[in-house]
């Protein structure tokens, strides 16, 4: 394989093809279901299911079958099949739906208003992970060109990932006999720790989450005659978090979410926190002089890879500052999302939430936790040696560093659920959500260098198994 030629290739594909179509992908507000419940009448998931397939159509690989796959009141899914060598299959993965628009974009960008700007594409669902689809076809597209082997591929590209990817499970029953043994999993739906090698994603964190409702009152009362008579709703949700988390440090605090951390994940803690410096902290747009909970590097890895956290994302019940009378509210609701270390089961510590916050309610309040999210995370079983290899060799060649490997923060409930249905597989996850690249968040973009390169390195790893395996 002519690596000088494949990485050429790639970049052209990218410049003349892909970054064309995901710039039309990040117009389409495709927000997944649990923020769109009207999807299916709205009609952006159609939208940019029909994009991919039309763009996967076009690709010169040769045997390429492309189709979307309908299970009814389900978000649809795109599949695509390429034949190969060997008897084993490579299953590559990606999602297409988005998160919600968030607030705090620059003026001049916004979620739904693609821009290009230093190499980077602004706007959401580009790179988280809109681009992974047109990834894949396109190292498959460069190995064909040389006739270097692989072996045979096949493509999930689902609807429901931010929602929790519960539409998976069903399709993925009604797609196993057509995959067959699928021995190498990549999902590009991951993170990196700097845009200048490979990042090996080894763990990924679950989620519990749900809305924790206080009702004091049933209408709101002037809060000059109730309060001090009346107990805050606000006042009772922050006594009923003070069970789950310390205020004081944020540490959680009942032992049945938090797991023992494996000795080889401190490790690759240590080694990663080495590469990215105080990037591993400062990463962040803090404001004003607000400091890490944190200094330690490697304990700050371990800590959003390995350890629960608490975030309060929303809430409702509390009006505006600018329509906020002097009212003691009737309610207070937050939506809450806990993180779990990779190896704590999901739909048990949601049960564990759901009790502990519903216990002995203060002031016989009517205190409620209802859950629409429990999914568990995800431990890379042990790398063989031939794709540990295969990993530094791609970075060395088309980054001149060598790879490097970490846990992530967030959470892919696809993981959980692909380590089930191929417990014997080797997994390489990773993504180009690197430094200040903002998922979910304002300003989000997609590195394109840096996805053009991963873009090779995903190529040569598949001439690689497609050797190992032949």
């Amino acid at each position: 394989m002519n690596n000088s030629a494949l990485a050429a290739a790639v970049a052209r594909h990218w410049n003349d093809s892909i970054v064309p179509q995901l710039v039309e992908y990040v117009r389409i507000p495709a927000k997944s279901p649990h923020f769109d419940p009207q999807w299916e009448a709205h009609g952006h998931i159609e939208r940019v299911i029909l994009l991919a397939e039309a763009w996967v159509r076009q690709q010169p690989v040769r045997g390429l079958a492309a189709q979307i796959v309908r299970l009814p009141g389900r978000t649809p899914l795109l599949y695509f099949d390429v034949p190969g060598t060997g008897e084993r299959t490579v299953l590559l993965y990606g999602h297409l739906d988005k998160q919600p628009e968030m607030t705090g974009w620059r003026d001049d960008l916004g979620p739904w208003k693609p821009v290009i700007e230093d190499g980077k594409l602004y706007g959401r669902g580009g790179a988280d992970d809109g681009y992974a689809v047109f990834a894949s076809l396109a190292a498959l597209a460069a190995l064909q060109a040389q006739g270097v082997p692989h072996a045979r591929c096949v493509g999930v590209i689902e609807a429901c990932e931010e929602s929790g990817s519960y539409d998976l499970p069903a399709y993925l029953e009604l797609l196993a006999p057509r995959m067959g043994r699928v021995d190498f999993v990549i999902g590009l739906d991951s993170g990196c720790g700097d845009y200048e090698r490979l990042w090996a994603t080894t763990s990924l964190r679950g989620l519990a989450a749900g809305t924790l409702s206080v009702d004091v009152l049933t209408e709101g009362v002037h809060s000059g005659d109730a309060s001090g008579i009346v107990p805050s709703s606000f006042r009772i949700a922050r006594r009923v978090l003070d069970r789950l988390e310390d205020a004081a440090t944020g540490r959680v605090l009942p032992e049945v979410f938090h797991a023992p951390i494996p000795d080889e994940r401190v490790r690759q803690a240590k080694q990663a926190a080495d590469i990215m410096g105080v990037s591993v902290v400062r990463k962040y747009p803090f404001a004003g002089g607000t400091q890490p909970m944190i200094d330690d590097r490697a304990e700050a890895v371990l800590s959003r890879t390995w350890r629960p956290a608490l975030s309060v994302i929303g809430a409702d019940g509390l009006p505006s500052i600018a329509d906020a009378g002097n009212v003691l509210r009737p309610r207070t609701s937050l939506k809450l999302s806990l993180r779990l270390p990779p190896s704590v089961d999901a739909e048990a510590a949601t049960r564990a939430l759901k009790r502990l916050l519903e216990a002995d309610p203060p002031h016989g309040a009517t205190v409620r936790f209802e859950t629409d999210q429990a999914a568990t995370g995800w431990n890379a079983p042990a790398t063989a040696p031939w794709l540990e290899r295969a990993l530094d060799a791609a970075s060395r060649t088309f980054y001149e560093r060598p790879a490097a490997a970490m846990g992530e923060g967030g959470t892919i409930p696809f993981m959980a659920m692909l380590g089930r249905h191929f417990p014997e597989a080797q997994f390489l996850i990773t993504g180009v959500l690197g430094p200040k690249s903002n998922a979910h968040g304002p300003n989000e973009f997609l590195h394109i260098p840096y996805a053009t390169k991963l873009t090779a390195c995903v190529a040569t790893v598949l001439a690689a198994h497609a050797a190992r395996a032949v």
